[in-house]
């Protein structure tokens, strides 16, 4: 059973990644739909915050409906992230969750996200300055290390845990790796079963199918998964694994009324939450994973990334539902 703090997730919970630019609520409320047990926002700077900025403020929007959520921050100042945490506070979650895995490099060049990696001191001051700014549980999300000389990941978890942190997500791989190569989740699955450790420690990191989920969760002993690319407009991964490790069995591909279902929910979900243009704009990066799969669809999803208005939009989705009338499974 899987517990931060009073936050009861259940025997192994499907955490959906916080993922700038993609985990706003219209997404979240996709993957809700289809089976993820905690929700992140997308991260969110601390000075963005404090300086009142309203992109940075219009991340902290979220719905009972999404519970139990998590609202993460970023930043490279004490002051800053202690601030930072009372204005979380306020909002509600159920938890705070700080960042220190971000490889982006206008991220780590503020010396946030993945850079904190080469400061431990200064992660674990970050920390104590947000937990004693809060009455949530603090969690983190983290690497393995800066580069494969600095895999210092089960000091980062013992320390952190020392202080006062109510779980830890490691994704399986270092700054410099970005996203490339393979995760590796050797090193979550020592910091797992080292005896001093007792919060629940979550695997991150090339997690696509529930096979994947169900071979990671029992050869490195996870409490849980969190996924983030693989949910990109295949919010299904979360049911699909929950029903292989019930039943052992592979889900049925999500049928075409299906993927244009949420596509729609996703695209009046964007609107009403950003405006129509903005809403509008924010959903072309998703059309390609709803529609993948589908042959010669390339024309369609070019008219869906150039037109504007949801009637329009509307129009092209139901000349896709007609012209592949009959395709069950895609």
């Amino acid at each position: 059973m899987a517990k931060i703090g009073d936050i009861d997730l259940g025997d192994f919970p499907l955490l959906l990644a916080p993922m700038e630019d993609v985990s706003d609520p219209p997404f979240r409320a996709v993957c809700k739909e289809n089976g993820a047990d905690l929700m992140y926002t997308e991260f969110i700077s601390s000075e963005g915050l404090i300086r009142d900025a309203m992109k940075s403020r219009q991340k902290l929007d979220i719905f009972d409906y999404e519970k139990p959520i998590g609202i993460q921050i970023f930043g490279g100042d004490e002051d800053a992230m202690a601030l930072s945490a009372k204005i979380v506070d306020a909002t509600n979650p159920d938890l705070l969750d700080i960042n220190f895995g971000c490889p982006v490099k206008k991220v780590v060049c503020k010396g946030a996200g993945a850079a904190v990696l080469k400061d431990i001191p200064l992660m674990i001051r970050l920390t104590q300055a947000c937990i004693r700014s809060t009455s949530l549980p603090v969690t983190i999300k983290t690497r393995l290390g800066w580069d494969n000389n600095t895999k210092n990941i089960e000091e980062v978890a013992e320390r952190l845990q020392d202080i006062g942190v109510k779980a830890l997500t490691i994704h399986g791989r270092t700054r410099t790796q970005l996203y490339k190569g393979d995760a590796d989740w050797t090193l979550i699955g020592k910091i797992k079963n080292n005896p001093r450790i007792h919060i629940p420690i979550f695997g991150n990191g090339d997690i696509d199918t529930p096979q994947k989920a169900l071979e990671y969760k029992n050869r490195y002993g996870v409490d849980g998964i969190m996924i983030g690319r693989a949910a990109i407009g295949y919010p299904w991964i979360f049911r699909e694994i929950k029903h292989f490790f019930a039943t052992g069995e592979i889900m049925d591909s999500p049928t075409l009324a299906e993927r244009l279902q949420a596509c729609r929910k996703h695209l009046h979900g964007s609107v009403s939450w950003k405006g129509e243009k903005a809403g509008i704009l924010e959903m072309r990066r998703h059309y390609a994973s709803y529609l993948k799969g589908l042959s010669h669809v390339k024309e369609f999803r070019n008219r869906l990334v150039v037109t504007d208005g949801v009637a329009a939009i509307e129009e092209i989705l139901q000349e896709i539902e007609a012209h592949y009338a009959g395709v069950e499974a895609i």
